[in-house]
């Protein structure tokens, strides 16, 4: 149940977003080259409750995020949300590149403390690169979720029609803010551990939960 009242959610969230912006035409943003970062400067992350919510990016609600680096190269990750969540990892297992991946299905599996849960794809194509750095040191997507600790980079056929069904801007926000707030109905342990008033939330929002109950919280919002 909880389950289809997120994804009704999300999907009034698209609805939203379509009739806001059914006569404009979307552009892909497109990753700074070197000579770019030179000139401009790095974007903050717009904090939503707590978590980092960069505005280039576009969002799955199984909390992965997609940043388009030319038409067809998607690169992909796994959000603030989702690495506060996790708060400790073990390995990550990545896919192989020439796989194909599809949108929402399984994209990498995250493990801590012999407990597994799968982290979805936002974008559908074939996997072109892994984040090798990432499989030696599976550290590096909690300390850096938005940069260094990326997981794949997906050569996607269609990613126009991908990104529609992803979240941005003004509804990303909505929707983490939302998120959030359920973490803490979920959660009352968590309540001194997220942020209030603009501030951060701590690296693991989870210390106190036991692992038996982390898994299946995890799955939940993580929709694997």
């Amino acid at each position: 149940m909880t389950v289809l009242l997120v994804l009704f959610t999300f999907a009034a969230f698209l609805l939203i977003d379509y009739l806001r912006t059914r006569n404009t035409i979307a552009k892909p943003t497109v990753l700074a080259t070197a000579t770019d970062a030179e000139v401009a400067p790095r974007l903050q992350p717009a904090l939503v409750a707590g978590f980092a919510v960069p505005n280039n990016l576009r969002y799955h609600p199984g909390h992965t995020w997609a940043l388009n680096e030319s038409p067809n190269l998607v690169r992909v990750g796994m959000d603030d949300f989702a690495s506060k969540l996790t708060g400790k990892v073990e390995s990550v297992t990545l896919p192989r590149r020439g796989q194909w991946i599809r949108q929402g299905q399984k994209v990498c599996t995250i493990h801590r403390d012999g407990c597994t849960v799968d982290m979805v794809s936002p974008i559908e194509g074939t996997v072109s690169d892994i984040n090798e750095a990432v499989a030696k040191d599976p550290k590096l997507v909690l300390s850096d979720p938005y940069g260094e600790g990326w997981l794949v980079t997906v050569n996607s056929p269609d990613a126009k029609t991908s990104f529609k069904n992803l979240l941005g801007g003004a509804l990303a926000r909505s929707w983490m803010n939302e998120a959030a707030s359920r973490l803490r109905y979920r959660m009352p342990v968590a309540l001194g551990a997220l942020a209030q008033d603009g501030g951060v939330a701590v690296d693991d929002v989870s210390a106190e939960l036991p692992d038996q109950d982390w898994l299946p919280l995890a799955k939940e919002f993580f929709l694997s």
